[in-house]
């Protein structure tokens, strides 16, 4: 049987979907689970840890880890996602714009080219890392010492470490299933907005009573956390957890926009020009992958692309799904249902079993 448990709704608020019996997996898992027994499909838990199940209907059986690891992608093209100097390789085979970039696997050789950087913009990222672990984001470079202290951060998370240009504008996710741009959001990084009243640490304790707010995964979003990057980016705001905020001032806490670290996630799949779902599109076909998450940076979603004002920072192997389904603004874009359709479980006529 299925529960709902309702979230307070203010302007425009979701609620969070939870299966009983399954709440201890994340999200995007139970949202795959909730479809699948609408569609009669028996369902297995194998690892509740890995968040991996088995999904059976007549003779099809499925076995899915993590809600967008299945058999619809070969283990080939999960591994060039998961290599990002790869795929930015095989993406500008493709005329696709992607940001320039050169590797390093040491401090010593970093330093090296600290001259190259210096004064610009840069990101510096794991070769192969997720949701934005490892990654930092340095704005007019000039500190050798910050430099390095990223490289080394980067360093925790892979043996090689990009050093990338850094692309101005705001960041959206495409999610690509099938071929088809199914859900598209816009991923603000961790934010607070002033009352004029609460400090910054005092403000992001409000935001994180929001019941949409966890940790794991198992909520729409996540917790807001204030460590030592947060910290560290208010400082170079010339601002710290006690600034008082003016009413209606958005203060940033990060740089990056990742999910997984406090940011918001609003819907635009309706927001976008046409032009950039099929260059998301495209970017997943050269590839040849079949569920893929695009990170595209766009600095304008109405102006057309053009090779100036576009550039495809990541593909994702393994693309949360919740977000766009629970969006902090916007609506649900039910995207459990193409993962089914993908892995040919279809839907079928049968009784009622869900109570709201």
């Amino acid at each position: 049987m299925v529960y709902y448990n309702l979230f307070p709704q203010p302007k425009s608020r979701r609620r969070q979907i939870m299966l009983k019996n399954y709440e201890g997996l994340e999200l995007s898992t139970q949202m795959i689970i909730e479809e699948a027994l609408k569609r009669d499909a028996k369902v297995e838990v194998l690892d509740w840890d890995d968040n991996f199940i088995r999904l059976k209907k007549g003779m099809r059986v499925e076995y899915i880890k993590q809600a967008t690891k299945t058999s619809a992608d070969s283990y080939v093209v999960a591994l060039i996602m998961e290599n990002k100097e790869l795929t930015k390789l095989i993406l500008k085979e493709h005329h696709i714009n992607v940001p320039e970039s050169i590797t390093v696997n040491r401090t010593d050789e970093a330093l090296s080219k600290y001259s190259n950087f210096k004064g610009n913009d840069i990101v510096i990222k794991p070769k192969s890392a997720n949701f934005g672990d490892g990654v930092s984001i340095v704005k007019d470079l000039k500190s050798k010492k910050d430099y390095i202290k990223s490289i080394e951060e980067a360093l925790n998370y892979a043996n090689y470490v990009l050093i990338e240009e850094f692309i101005p504008g705001r960041e959206y996710r495409f999610l690509v299933i099938a071929d088809e741009v199914v859900a598209v959001m816009h991923r603000v990084p961790a934010n607070v907005m002033g009352d004029g009243t609460h400090n910054i640490k005092e403000l992001v304790n409000e935001k994180n009573k929001d019941l949409r707010r966890g940790k794991g995964h198992i909520t729409p979003l996540e917790k807001i956390e204030l460590g030592s990057v947060e910290k560290n980016n208010l400082t170079s705001q010339m601002k710290d957890v006690y600034y008082l905020p003016e009413e209606g001032e958005i203060v940033y806490l990060r740089e990056n926009s990742n999910i997984s670290t406090g940011g918001d996630s609003i819907d635009f799949t309706d927001d976008i020009l046409e032009d950039y779902k099929i260059i998301a599109q495209n970017a997943a076909m050269a590839v040849g992958a079949k569920i893929c998450g695009v990170d595209m940076i766009i600095q304008n979603v109405k102006a057309k692309p053009n090779t100036n004002n576009h550039s495809i920072i990541e593909l994702n192997f393994n693309p949360v799904l919740y977000p766009h389904n629970f969006p902090y603004k916007g609506q649900n874009r039910h995207v459990e249902k193409k993962i089914l359709d993908l892995l040919g479980f279809y839907p079928t006529t049968h009784k009622n079993m869900y109570e709201t």
